[in-house]
């Protein structure tokens, strides 16, 4: 048992899993920093007009701020870590047995990290006033089981021919999943922020004080994340031993994701 534990241990601290973490920490990064950025971008072209600027023009902009930069953050961390940037794609494939509880632990370090020094600057996500917090936690969860069943559906080695994914195929997945999270936004971004991340909401958090309605954007996403996990698992059926053989294509090292 307990050379058992070390042994699993051991493979979370190798070389390969550092990278993976590493990866995790960049795209998170990227995703955050385009996200929150966007935000922030919106509010000081409406404060320099005068607030004559469209608050739809404002959302739009963002909403396809967060698509590229997911789309982009996917991308870079795919054949590394998997390119979850977001704790709550890593509790899903956790949840799965995609990937160890310890090593899932290391990705939501690498993550949280991310986020907070990509928002050094930048405000917290908050909920609309005319929304309660389970109302707002129910939102996220339906499109965080939105958004995670889509990086799933795109990262299914199933659909790949020979159990491998190319890098157009790669490209094509990450396009998806940005593509859906912008439209997301677009759908809710004024009723609760659209995070769909605890990360994302966890870093503005940290660096403004300010973590009220925190629980929110935890409780929301992850149930969300664990139900589109299960969901995937009962519609898609058990993965077969050739896609299983494979998943460390689809989520990074092998070291990383059978600990």
């Amino acid at each position: 048992m307990a050379s058992s534990l070390l042994a699993k241990l051991k493979r979370c601290v190798s070389p390969p899993s550092l990278r993976s973490y590493f990866a995790e920490f960049i795209s998170t990064f990227l995703f955050v920093f385009a996200a929150v950025g966007s935000a922030i971008s919106a509010r000081m072209v409406t404060a320099l007009d005068g607030g004559t600027a469209s608050d739809a023009a404002s959302l739009v902009a963002t909403a396809v701020a967060q698509a590229f930069g997911l789309f982009a953050a996917v991308l870079i961390a795919a054949d590394v870590s998997g390119g979850h940037a977001n704790p709550a794609v890593t509790f899903a494939f956790a949840i799965g047995g995609h990937i160890g509880v310890p090593s899932a632990i290391f990705y939501w370090a690498s993550q949280m990290l991310g986020s907070t020094f990509a928002c050094l600057a930048v405000p917290t996500t908050r909920i609309a006033v005319a929304m309660t917090g389970f109302g707002a936690a129910i939102i996220e969860g339906v499109l965080t089981f939105m958004l995670v069943y889509t990086v799933h559906v795109a990262g299914d080695l199933r659909a790949a021919a020979g159990g491998k994914r190319g890098f157009a195929d790669t490209a094509l997945g990450a396009l998806a999943v940005g593509l859906v999270a912008g439209a997301l936004v677009l759908s809710a971004g004024p009723l609760t922020g659209a995070s769909m991340n605890p990360a994302r909401s966890f870093g503005p958090a940290v660096v403004s004080g300010n973590y009220k309605n925190q629980a929110v954007y935890w409780a929301g996403p992850m149930i969300g994340a664990a139900v589109a996990a299960l969901a995937h698992q009962i519609l898609a059926g058990a993965p077969d031993a050739a896609a299983a053989g494979s998943s460390s294509s689809c989520h990074g090292n092998v070291e990383t994701v059978v600990v």
